[in-house]
């Protein structure tokens, strides 16, 4: 993942306490927006998409 384009949620604004994503092929890479060069967690695209459809299950 080389020339990864990273993206925020639009909700989060100015805000810079969030995280980024960045899909590359079947790779989803977040980072953490004040620490870009922290390093980056990388998930299958598969499993990353049903972690997303949980979290949206789960809002009340």
């Amino acid at each position: 993942m080389i020339n990864r384009t990273w993206r925020k949620s639009s909700r989060s604004g100015s805000a810079a306490q969030c995280v980024e994503l960045a899909i590359d092929g079947q790779v989803a890479g977040v980072r953490d927006t004040k620490n870009r060069d922290g390093g980056t967690l990388e998930f299958g695209v598969r499993a990353f998409s049903a972690f997303l459809a949980d979290v949206k299950r789960s809002r009340v």
